[in-house]
């Protein structure tokens, strides 16, 4: 632990007459309940498998590709 932090733990339990092992679970546990699972939006990723497949199966084209690099940005 950084010598800063552990300062301040050391003030926060003197100050507070908790413990500072108390105080380290406390911030573990604000710092978790601010934390939230990631979203999976299927229907983006359905869209994007069905945008992969159209590609996938359009004929070659004659005389190269279709596209220009900057599409793709």
């Amino acid at each position: 632990m950084e010598p800063r932090k552990e300062l301040l733990i050391k003030a926060i339990a003197q100050q507070t007459g908790v413990s500072e092992i108390e105080i380290i679970r406390q911030a573990i546990d604000l710092h978790i309940g601010e934390i939230t699972a990631p979203q999976t939006n299927l229907a983006m990723w359905e869209a994007e498998r069905e945008f992969i497949n159209q590609i996938k199966t359009r004929p070659a084209q004659l005389g190269g590709r279709d596209w220009q690099r900057e599409d793709l940005y």
